[in-house]
């Protein structure tokens, strides 16, 4: 069916959107789906410099409570292409998204690096481009650092949770992410691992390789199952 037309006021409205948040909203009889992007870095409570491309975490927090909340949205698009960033700010969004009720759909378009893996794996359907890559190594920390033992303990802490919440949203074994994690020879680092689209569904850490199509999709079938259960229950 056509879909009705947008008033310039409700356009004008969805470029703010786009512009602003990297967001939009597609409405259409089949569902109305909210597309959201994760892209450069994670910023946390440190605001990082104009020349970086940033993901504010203030910004993210409230907009997916919204989402979650609305009538008049049925699924959520997540569109990722990260180079990771603020651990606790990336943690918190990925927790956002795996307690919401609503179909989700991430999309790996050519990175989700280091705290990109839990924000990709958070929706309930990830998917990868064939090109795409995950970063996946130690917790590091840049700028001053106490010389503490309690130092070594707060990133020990901090990368178990890390590991916990990728191993418990995905099909990875604790074994074989740890090994990625702490392999050798890999990257200029030279403490972890680059993984590759067709790798990443091969281990389990990514459900399926996938393109914007086959994501909608998904999120098409789940919102009329949903539709479906729904009217079953009335």
């Amino acid at each position: 069916m056509e879909q009705q037309r947008k008033d310039p006021q409700e356009r004008e409205e969805d470029r703010q959107q786009i512009q602003q948040f990297g967001a939009a909203l597609t409405e259409g009889d089949d569902g109305n789906i909210y597309t959201l992007t994760i892209i450069g870095q994670v910023e946390g409570h440190q605001i990082l410099p104009e020349t970086v491309k940033t993901t504010k975490y203030e910004h993210i927090l409230p907009l997916l409570a919204s989402i979650e909340e609305s009538r008049e949205i049925d699924g959520l698009l997540i569109l990722l292409n990260t180079v990771g960033g603020d651990i606790e700010a990336g943690l918190a969004i990925s927790e956002m998204i795996a307690g919401m009720q609503k179909p989700t759909v991430s999309l790996v378009l050519g990175g989700g690096h280091s705290i990109g893996i839990p924000l990709a794996v958070s929706a309930k359907r990830c998917m990868i481009a064939p090109t795409a890559s995950m970063t996946i190594h130690p917790v590091r920390m840049t700028g001053v650092v106490v010389g503490a033992p309690q130092t070594y303990q707060y990133f020990n802490r901090i990368q178990e949770q890390i590991v916990d919440f990728v191993t418990a949203n995905s099909r990875i074994s604790r074994e074989k992410f740890l090994h990625y994690m702490m392999a050798t020879g890999e990257i200029a680092t030279d403490v972890g691992s680059v993984v590759y689209g067709r790798e990443a569904v091969q281990v389990g850490l990514v459900d399926q390789l996938g393109s914007v199509g086959d994501a909608l999709a998904y999120l098409h079938r789940e919102i009329e199952a949903a539709r479906a259960k729904q009217g079953g229950a009335d």
